[in-house]
C-alpha cells in the first residue's frame, strides 16, 4: 500500500508556506508579524506587493494541485486522490514546519480543486472573479466560491469522494474565515 504514501507526503508539501519563504526570499517582513498576521497571498500583497502576492499565489496552488495530479497520472482511486488533495489543504492550514499555524487555504484549495477536476478548479476561479468584480472584496469572494464548490463538485465529476472532500474543505475556509465573516456582517470588511 505504498499509495497511501501520498497522504503524508501531501500533508508535508502543503506544510511549506510559500508566504514565509517568499517573503524571506525577498527580503519582506515576516507575513505572520505584519499586515493581517496571516500567510497568505492577501496578507504578502499588502507587504510586499503584486509581484510577491503573485509568486505565493503560484506556489500555494502547486502546493494543492501536484500531489493531487500525481495521484491522479498514476491511476489511483478517487477516495485516495480526494484525500491526498485534503491533506495539501490541511497542512497549508496547520503546517509542521511553522508551528501549525498557517493561511486560509484558498489558494491551496484551488489547486487541490484543479487536481481533482480542471473544470472544477475553474468554476472555482469564475466564480472568484464574478463576486470580486461585483462587490470588490476578496474574502466574500472565497467564501461564496468555497460555498458552491461541493455543489460544483458533485455536477462536473459526481464522485463522491470529492464531493466529500471539498465539502471539508468549505468548512475549514468558513471556519478560518470566521473574522472576515464577522466583519462582512458588520459591513466592515473591504
Amino acid at each position: 500500500m505504498i499509495e497511501w504514501l501520498f497522504v503524508p507526503a501531501a500533508y508535508l508539501i502543503g506544510s511549506i508556506s510559500s508566504a514565509i519563504l517568499i517573503c524571506r526570499l525577498m527580503g519582506l517582513p515576516d507575513p505572520r508579524e505584519q499586515g493581517s498576521g496571516n500567510p497568505g497571498a492577501t496578507n504578502v500583497m499588502r507587504i510586499g506587493g503584486k509581484k510577491a502576492a503573485a509568486i505565493t499565489l503560484l506556489g500555494d496552488s502547486l502546493k494543492g494541485l501536484l500531489p493531487v495530479y500525481a495521484a491522479n497520472a498514476l491511476g489511483l482511486p478517487a477516495e485516495l486522490i480526494a484525500v491526498t488533495g485534503l491533506a495539501a489543504f490541511i497542512g497549508h492550514l496547520y503546517p509542521l514546519f511553522f508551528s501549525f499555524k498557517g493561511g486560509k487555504g484558498v489558494a491551496t484549495s484551488v489547486g487541490v480543486l484543479l487536481g481533482f477536476s480542471w473544470l472544477l478548479g475553474f468554476a472555482f476561479m469564475a466564480t472568484w472573479f464574478l463576486i470580486y468584480k461585483l462587490g470588490k472584496i476578496s474574502s466574500l469572494s472565497a467564501l461564496v466560491a468555497s460555498t458552491l464548490s461541493p455543489i460544483f463538485a458533485w455536477f462536473i465529476t459526481g464522485n463522491e469522494a470529492i464531493v466529500a472532500a471539498s465539502l471539508m474543505m468549505t468548512v475549514f475556509l468558513l471556519w478560518r474565515h470566521k473574522s472576515n465573516i464577522q466583519r462582512l456582517l458588520a459591513g466592515q470588511e473591504g
